[in-house]
This record gives structure tokens, C-alpha cells and sequence, in this order.
């Protein structure tokens, strides 16, 4: 739903209340309610990789979190894996909004009926963009993992799982049990 269009700096007083707004070509637009399946699948994916990181060096978020490519696209992805000195210059500072421009070594969409064409159409484009290493699509009615995975030439390979454990190219020795994850 576009709400209006909006300058940075509105966005950013807006966005203050806490609300789950991004902003797509310079239009505001607030992040709609999810289904059962996809808080279900969403949180426990972020259980397992949080249980799977280095918190010395990564933190997991879910739901939160925006990832800028331009001042006029902002989004916040489901799920983001933030190298810890990312983070740091939004730890301990309330009310500070957390923007992240460099890439980010995992970002990840669950498929929804409101949002799925928006995911792939805009999104992902953008995430590409951005030069995230690792972009995960997760379909939990479909119950497969679709992996777009930085090339050193910049360029992404697609890969589609129907199951079984993946293992992340871009935080190795993490491993996701697809099986147990749509369950």
C-alpha cells in the first residue's frame, strides 16, 4: 500500500514511531501484516541461524532492520545477517533509526500472498544493486529456498532447493535444514 511520497528526512521522523514503513523509488509504503506461516517460517529461520553465528561478529534480525540502496529506496527485509561493525554505530543510541548501506552478507524474503511479486519485482533487484552477497527467497506454501548468490564478478547465480540442508555460501558452516524448517 503507498502511502505518499515522502522527503529523507520526513521518512525518517515517520519512521521514528516504530512503524514497519519503506520507502521504494521515493514513495512511502508500509510493510503489511504477514500470515501464521510467515512469522512462522521467518522466526525460525532467524532461530537457527542465530543459534548458528559467531555473535562476535554477526547479529541476526527479524523484521527490523532497513537496508538502503539510494535515499529514495529503503526496505526492510524480513530477515538480515549484520557483520557486528556494521552495527556498531547504532548500538546503545535510542531513537537512531538502523539504516545499512554496504552490503550485508545475507538477506532474506519470506514469500507472502500480499507482497510476493513486490519481493521479486523490487526488492530483489534492489538487493542485487546493493551487492548483498546472499539473497534468500523462502516459499513456505511452495517449501522451497530460492539462493541468488554474489559472483567476484558481480553477477548472480540462482539456485532452487525443494528440501534438504543448504548450506550458506556467504556465513560458512551455516546450515539450514529446509525439512525442519517448513515442518
Amino acid at each position: 500500500m503507498v502511502v505518499q511520497q515522502q522527503t529523507f528526512e520526513e521518512f525518517l521522523t515517520r519512521a521514528g514511531d516504530h512503524s514497519h514503513l519503506e520507502v521504494h523509488q521515493g514513495r512511502l509504503r508500509e510493510k503489511p501484516e504477514m500470515s501464521f506461516d510467515h512469522g512462522d517460517v521467518m522466526t525460525y529461520l532467524g532461530i537457527q541461524l542465530g543459534q548458528q553465528i559467531d555473535r562476535k561478529q554477526y547479529r541476526v534480525h527479524v523484521n527490523n532492520g532497513r537496508v538502503r540502496r539510494t535515499e529514495r529506496t529503503y526496505y526492510i527485509p524480513d530477515i538480515i545477517v549484520i557483520p557486528l561493525h556494521l552495527a556498531e554505530p547504532f548500538r546503545g543510541k535510542p531513537g537512531v533509526l538502523e539504516i545499512y548501506d554496504e552490503p550485508l552478507p545475507l538477506v532474506v524474503e519470506v514469500w507472502s500472498e500480499s507482497t510476493g511479486d513486490y519481493d521479486v519485482d523490487a526488492k530483489l533487484p534492489e538487493y542485487k544493486d546493493r551487492g548483498d552477497r546472499e539473497i534468500w527467497r523462502l516459499h513456505p506454501y511452495k517449501r522451497t529456498l530460492t539462493a541468488w548468490r554474489r559472483q567476484p564478478d558481480g553477477s548472480y547465480t540462482k539456485t532452487v532447493y525443494h528440501g534438504g540442508k543448504v548450506e550458506s555460501v556467504a556465513l560458512p558452516g551455516v546450515i539450514i535444514d529446509l525439512d525442519e524448517l517448513f515442518e
